[in-house]
């Protein structure tokens, strides 16, 4: 589990309670009275449970559950060899006292985290295994250095107590004392899995001394322990040290995403369709047969191969179906294909072209003095002197256009530069001129034509300049 500075829990905890009590606020306002569950404080007052209530809450607590990445999806295909291998490879650890080191190699949103989870959750079902494993999570992105990891397994480890205010003279001699209390009367170790995510990342670290002593207990017969590294790079290898890679196992587990679009649609179903167990026969029936139908809905299924051909990614496919989840209610209790239409909308929406439809007449002329620079000069960079002149060309031929002192035009390039569509090219610490400091135009041409197309009262002076060959 990942460390959290208290300052933090104290803020999720307060916005998690500002969202329940939002919540419960809307539910009260609606107009059909529901029945909630009360619960007793210790201050001996009542609050109030946020308890789906109707059939329509009950199915969107149930389907934006399965939507969340948090949460295993219905089912996993398309690796079965991979997790036979990390089944037994994890069992061995746990039954026999096998030592092991693995990396799962894969793309990112691939399922790597996916398999190890569903293979976790398989294995815990039996007693036996979830009291004997221990589990340590690392991430690279979190434990930058070897100080800082080795904090964690501590307190992953729930060893704070033990190592009190012990001095030790090496990492490895901290990490053996770690495993060392983890031993039972009879010397026997608890096996102890670790989880390295973003693994290429303590490569990184100095010497890779974690790395070196993980790979090197699992390589002895020190302790049980299965160091299991995820990422995406492919030459993670490479990056180790002579010392640290004649210890590694050299296992390694690829997961490529092989999706063919039949499988994608039967996903698409199996995220959305209820369980023989929902508490209403009738409605889990007509519900299922809704989205029967919608998965051969010509609409939905040209939005699914647009998602697909674009990104395989399973977790795009619940960002596309979670909209729709949250759109039901008790006056439209079924999904509609026009729900997933807004959805492909809103997904595809290109974020600089619906910034440019909020800048003023004056913001949009300089991005086209850009534009044409940009074109003009074969992607050269530009200064604000540059862009005035263009811009004082084209005021000039346009006499119903307004033309702006250049104290005015250089404001409205400041703004441009503060909402990060125009870059500097050099570091802020020069003392150039700001009239005179180089910048390359962050927005492509088709971005800055479509935005004219749904720009509000756009001069048509300006749409015919931008859509001219030359300034």
């Amino acid at each position: 589990m990942i460390g959290v500075v208290p300052s933090t829990i104290v803020m999720l905890v307060l916005d998690e309670e500002l969202r329940l009590t939002e919540e419960i606020e809307k539910r009260m306002k609606r107009k059909k009275p529901k029945r909630a569950a009360t619960a007793e404080t210790s201050s001996g007052t009542e609050v109030c449970e946020n308890v789906p209530t109707t059939i329509t809450d009950i199915v969107q607590d149930i389907i934006r559950k399965r939507l969340s990445q948090t949460s295993l999806p219905p089912e996993i295909t398309g690796f079965e060899q991979e997790r036979i291998q990390l089944y037994e490879l994890l069992k061995r650890t746990v039954t026999v006292g096998e030592s092991n080191s693995v990396l799962l190699i894969g793309p990112r949103g691939g399922g790597k985290s996916m398999l190890l989870n569903s293979v976790l959750n398989e294995l815990g079902s039996d007693e036996n295994f979830d009291n004997d494993l221990l589990q340590v999570h690392l991430n690279g992105l979190l434990q930058t250095d070897d100080r800082i990891a080795l904090k964690e397994i501590t307190r992953q480890l729930k060893l704070e107590n033990t190592v009190g205010d012990r001095v030790f003279g090496s990492f490895s001699e901290t990490l053996q004392f770690l495993l060392d209390a983890l031993k039972s009367g009879d010397q026997s170790s608890k096996p102890v899995l670790f989880v390295l995510d973003e693994f290429d990342l303590f490569a990184h670290h100095r010497n890779q001394t974690l790395l070196y002593n993980l790979f090197d207990i699992s390589q002895s017969a020190q302790t049980p322990i299965c160091v299991l590294g995820i990422t995406c790079r492919l030459d993670v290898i490479e990056l180790l040290e002579k010392r640290v890679k004649s210890r590694f196992s050299h296992r390694q587990i690829h997961l490529f995403n092989n999706l063919t679009f039949d499988r994608y649609c039967d996903l698409f179903c199996s995220y959305l369709t209820l369980s023989n167990e929902f508490p209403d026969k009738k409605f889990a029936k007509d519900w299922n047969k809704n989205v029967a139908a919608l998965s051969k809905d010509k609409t939905v299924v040209d939005i699914l191969q647009r998602q697909f051909n674009f990104n395989k990614d399973i977790r795009m496919l619940q960002q596309l179906m979670l909209s729709p989840v949250i759109r039901i209610s008790e006056t439209s209790p079924q999904l509609l294909a026009s729900h997933f239409v807004d959805s492909m909308k809103l997904m595809t929406t290109d974020s600089k072209s619906a910034m440019l439809h909020g800048v003023s007449v004056l913001e949009l002329c300089l991005i086209i003095a850009m534009k044409h620079l940009t074109d003009i000069y074969d992607g050269e960079p530009f200064n604000f002197e540059m862009v005035y002149n263009e811009y004082q060309k084209f005021a000039h031929r346009r006499s119903s256009m307004q033309v702006f002192e250049k104290s005015v035009v250089l404001k409205a390039f400041e703004h441009l530069l503060a909402l990060e569509l125009v870059k500097p090219m050099d570091s802020g610490g020069t003392r150039i001129q700001k009239e005179y400091r180089l910048m390359s135009l962050l927005i492509h041409p088709s971005q800055i034509l479509d935005a004219l197309q749904k720009y509000p009262n756009c001069p048509t002076e300006v749409k015919q300049w931008a859509n001219s060959a030359l300034a």
